[in-house]
């Protein structure tokens, strides 16, 4: 598969400057940029092969993070399996960047020494509703989601939370899902959603418009409709794929398909359920303008 054939084309930014830069970090993790301002999204940059994972200790990667994040104002996680959380303690004790998450993240964080005026409980904020904080430029969202069921259209794998942890998880299986959010970013006129996995939960998420949709694409066959309902939700004016790349592989290894994921269905699945829509990839560390 060429995965050129299905990058995604935005118009011209023109005349609407500063313009918003979206990076595709890698599996579902992004880092969106304004001016000098920089928020990360489920960072993970480390991509430990896969019998490491099974088989041995997991540990950031200093080195991949230092090569690929330099700055963080703020850094969003939303759930805590180990590709997407594993490298967030490290982030934001180099970078001093606020991390926002659920208690699995808040304690995770905290155990692996982030100073506690880093880390943001979204999962207790949201308890008294709608939970919205500004970072710099970036006006923060949050919504209660839901992990896909990818373990026979039945579980979410690892299910349960990492907040009775004593010292950081060193097994993949120790990086317990945690509470799942959908977050939107608003910067410079911009709106930005994020999920993270291939569910929703529309009771908690009502109708918006985003310009762009950051969409989960591991587990999209195991979701039941989760292509129409995310765009009834959302009304996205395009949407970037993530999650479907083979993350045991390091970034300099170039970009490779997860089996199974089934992309060009997935894109023609968004195509069927709105023909103009604008919905594809990029390569990674490759950037969208908005």
């Amino acid at each position: 598969m060429l995965f050129a054939d299905y990058a995604l084309e935005l118009p011209a930014v023109g005349d609407r400057t500063p313009a918003v830069s979206v990076r595709w970090l890698g599996t579902a993790g992004f880092e969106i940029r304004h001016g000098d301002a920089t928020l990360l999204i489920d960072p993970y940059l480390t991509r430990a092969p896969l019998a490491r994972c099974a088989l041995s200790t997991l540990a950031p990667d200093i080195s991949a993070i230092t090569r690929h994040v330099s700055r963080a104002d703020a850094i969003l996680v939303g759930h805590t399996h180990f590709d997407h959380v594993l490298d967030v303690p490290a982030i934001a004790r180099l970078t001093r960047g606020i991390v926002f998450g659920s208690r699995s993240a808040a304690r995770l964080c905290a155990v692996d020494g982030v100073p506690p005026a880093q880390i943001r409980d979204v999962e207790g904020l949201l308890r008294s509703g709608t939970y919205v904080e500004t970072v710099g430029p970036f006006e923060l969202r949050f919504f209660p989601s839901a992990h896909s069921k990818l373990i026979l259209g039945r579980r979410v794998p690892w299910e349960g939370e990492i907040v009775d942890c004593d010292e950081v998880p060193v097994r993949m299986g120790g990086y317990r899902c945690g509470a799942v959010f959908g977050a939107e970013i608003r910067v410079a006129g911009r709106s930005i959603f994020h999920l993270g996995s291939a569910e929703l939960v529309e009771s908690s998420l009502p109708p918006r418009e985003v310009d762009l949709l950051l969409f989960c694409a591991a587990g999209w066959q195991s979701t039941p409709r989760v292509v129409t309902r995310a765009l009834s939700r959302l009304s996205p004016r395009a949407v970037l794929l993530s999650h479907w790349d083979d993350f045991f592989k390091p970034i300099e290894r170039g970009t490779h398909a997860l089996p199974g994921v089934q992309l060009p269905r997935l894109i023609d699945a968004f195509h069927a359920a709105s023909r103009d829509l604008r919905v594809g990839v990029t390569p990674l560390l490759g950037e969208v303008m908005l």
